[in-house]
Order: structure tokens, then C-alpha cells, then sequence
């Protein structure tokens, strides 16, 4: 079938298998022109389909030449329907790892369901005996506690007073003032619930008690501060909630692992296109500024080199360099004083009339539709592709 984008809203219900492919590919290249790694050996990303948890494992296998499991949740092809964009990636992910001669497997469903361990904890058992890196990466809206058979839904709001501020419909170009209500308690609980860090302890936890851990074990959670321009909406709404709770159980998750010499970590990145981020108001306006402001200073980085920087400046040294909170910070560049400043001075001045001269929205745009495997130039949209791949490591 001809693969063409159809969008609704702030995501792409079509996914093109060869784009995705070439996206990850791209990535594969990267990893290997920057040199070998002196990294994990044996690795479990969970969340591993697609931004920061694709980049992760990708690190892994072509920096590390690491045996890797992945644990994602993606929608398969059928005759006819697009599969998720995940499950392009892990595809093209798992075909170039075999052919490079690495353990690449993966299991897909609710990473937060107690059966989705379990066959985990079974097929490291099997095949890998223990892990040394855990990237936990997972970004869902909603959580079915494995336990209690609750149903949470996380939502995106300020907490306390109404937001209002400037957004644009990165579509249109249109740049506009959007207020958010704020939340009430159960909103935030519900939030924490989801993105928090309970599912996370509760795998390596569940990990742990296998002896699946190896000596000197590291897990690895995502976050994002971001800057007083997005605050009430993100680190100070419901969502930076969510993150504090998370950050928090990277200390909780510490303590468990001393026996083993284990360390779990928090690493704080970059404002970056995801599907995720697409959804949060203000923030696409926010990150086309920085793009523009990022690449005029020639800092600017996607998932992939941030996460090749985290393994090679950060993680694996001998000596992990952390903030007063004992996070790690890959959000070094975007944070820049220099970067801010200039990032503020034009969001005051940005308009519909202008937004495409002082900001980077069409890196912004062509950004959100690589995710999905469209707008690569080396790939022809017009030919017919075979939408039903397989997954070669599907377990």
C-alpha cells in the first residue's frame, strides 16, 4: 500500500515502515561513527520502542555490542493498517542487530502488568542469566495497577491557580493563547500513579528477587526539569509531581540495591519531540524557540546523542558526576544561561506573523513526523511498501 501521514491533533495515526526503519538506521550510524563504549554488557529497556528508550537500547547493542530485551507496548499490521511506530522500530531495530550478530529479543505488552514481568523475568532467566542496566523508559497515559485492577489516567495541568500562556498548533503555524484549568488532589494522585515511580521499583524489585541483578547493577529512569517558562505547566503542574515521586524512588531503589553494589539514577534530558511532549501545551512552542536558539549556538541534540553522551560522559565513569539532588544532568546545554536568555527574549516577541522566521518550527514539524518514519529524503513515499513486518525477536 502508498503510506501517507493522516494526523489527528498532536499524533500521527499512520506509521511508514521503511521511514521508520531509515530513522533507525540513522541512529545506528551515529552510535557507531562516535567509537565503542565502555558500557553495559547485558541490558533490559522498558519502554524500548521508541525516543529516549529506542535511543537507550540502540546505545547499547551498537556503542556497547550489549545483548538487549525490550519491553514495549505497540499495535501490530494488518492487511491494509499501519502498525504503531514502535513496532517499525523495534523491526528495523531487532533485523540490523541479528545481522550485526547481537541478542537483540523483545516482548510486547503492559510493561505495567504483573504477566509482562513474569515473561521478562523468564526469558533473562533463559537466555541471558543476569542484567547489568535497566532503562526504564515507559510513557503511557493511563495504568492499570497489576494489583489492586485500578484504572489510573494521568492528566496535564497546573496545580493551584489557572495557566495561560502562549501555544502553537505546530500544523498551522498559528500561534495563540491557551489556558489550563487547574487540577484537583485525585488528579495529581492519578498522575503519580501513572508516571510516577512505583512500577519502576516494582520491576526491579521483581528483578531482584530472581537474582537477575548483576554485581555493580545500574537502572536508569528519565526526567525533565525544563525551564521557568514551562513550569506551571510541566516541573510545577501535575506532571512535576509525577517526576518528584519518581526521583524520589531512584533514592528508595538505592538503598535496596547496596548488597549488590547497585545505583539507580535519575538522568534529567533535553526538551526533545516525542509523542509525549507533543501532547503538553506551550511546550512545542517552547522547544521550536530552542531548537532555533540550540542550533544557532550549534548545541542542539535529539535522543540519540543524548543518550550516546550519557553513556560516554556520564554513566559509566568511574566516578557518575550528579547534581546537589544526585541526578544526573544531560539538560546541561538546553539549561545554559546564554541559551535561556535568548530563548525568553523571543518567546516575548513571537506571533503568528513570525513565528516561522525566529523559531525553528518546521525542524520542529519535520521532527514529529520522523517519529512516525515520514519526511526522510532518502526514502520514496509514492512507492507501494509492504505495512504487515514482523518483528524477527518477537517473543
Amino acid at each position: 500500500m502508498i503510506i501517507e501521514p493522516r494526523t489527528r491533533g498532536f499524533i500521527c495515526t499512520t506509521a511508514h515502515p521503511d521511514g521508520c526503519e531509515q530513522n533507525v538506521l540513522n541512529q545506528i550510524e551515529y552510535i557507531k561513527s562516535k567509537g565503542k563504549i565502555d558500557g553495559p554488557t547485558k541490558v533490559l529497556v522498558i519502554g524500548s520502542s521508541t525516543g529516549f528508550g529506542l535511543a537507550s537500547r540502540i546505545t547499547s547493542a551498537f556503542g556497547s555490542d550489549a545483548s538487549t530485551i525490550g519491553v514495549y507496548f505497540e499495535k501490530p499490521p494488518s492487511e491494509g493498517r499501519t502498525a504503531s511506530t514502535g513496532w517499525y522500530n523495534t523491526a528495523a531495530f531487532e533485523k540490523a542487530a541479528h545481522e550485526a550478530g547481537l541478542y537483540a529479543k523483545s516482548i510486547n505488552g503492559d510493561a505495567f502488568s504483573n504477566e509482562i514481568k513474569d515473561q521478562t523475568i523468564e526469558l533473562i532467566k533463559k537466555d541471558l542469566g543476569q542484567i547489568d542496566l535497566v532503562i526504564y523508559s515507559v510513557a503511557s497515559p493511563v495504568r492499570t495497577h497489576p494489583d489492586t485492577g485500578v484504572r489510573y489516567k494521568s492528566v496535564l495541568k497546573p496545580i493551584g491557580e489557572t495557566f495561560t500562556n502562549k501555544t502553537v498548533d505546530f500544523h498551522t503555524g498559528v500561534v495563540t493563547e491557551v489556558s489550563i484549568e487547574p487540577c484537583n488532589d485525585e488528579e495529581i494522585q492519578n498522575t503519580v500513579a501513572v508516571m510516577g515511580g512505583e512500577d519502576w521499583e516494582m520491576w526491579i524489585d521483581a528483578l531482584k528477587k530472581e537474582n537477575l541483578l548483576s554485581d555493580d547493577f545500574k537502572t536508569v529512569a528519565y526526567s525533565y526539569i525544563g525551564p521557568d517558562l514551562t513550569d506551571a505547566v510541566y516541573r510545577g503542574g501535575t506532571i512535576g509531581k509525577a517526576k518528584d515521586h519518581l526521583e524520589a524512588t531512584s533514592s528508595t531503589i538505592s538503598d535496596k540495591l547496596k548488597d549488590i553494589n547497585g545505583k539507580a539514577y535519575i538522568s534529567v534530558n533535553k526538551a526533545l519531540v516525542t509523542q509525549s511532549s507533543s501532547a503538553i501545551p506551550v511546550i512545542p512552542l517552547y522547544m521550536s524557540i530552542l531548537y532555533r536558539v540550540m542550533k544557532d549556538h550549534n548545541v542542539h541534540e535529539g535522543c540519540i546523542e543524548q543518550i550516546q553522551r550519557l553513556f560516554t560522559e556520564r554513566l559509566f565513569l568511574d566516578e557518575v558526576p550528579v547534581d546537589e539532588k544526585g541526578r544526573i544532568r544531560i539538560d546541561d546545554l538546553e539549561m545554559r544561561d546564554d541559551i535561556q536568555a535568548k530563548v525568553s527574549e523571543l518567546w516575548q516577541k513571537v506571533t503568528t506573523e513570525n513565528v516561522m522566521e525566529i523559531s525553528d518550527l518546521e525542524g520542529y514539524r519535520n521532527e514529529f513526523f520522523h517519529l512516525f518514519g515520514f519526511n526522510f529524503d532518502e526514502i520514496d513515499y509514492t512507492k507501494d511498501t509492504e505495512e504487515v513486518v514482523e518483528i524477527p525477536g518477537l517473543q
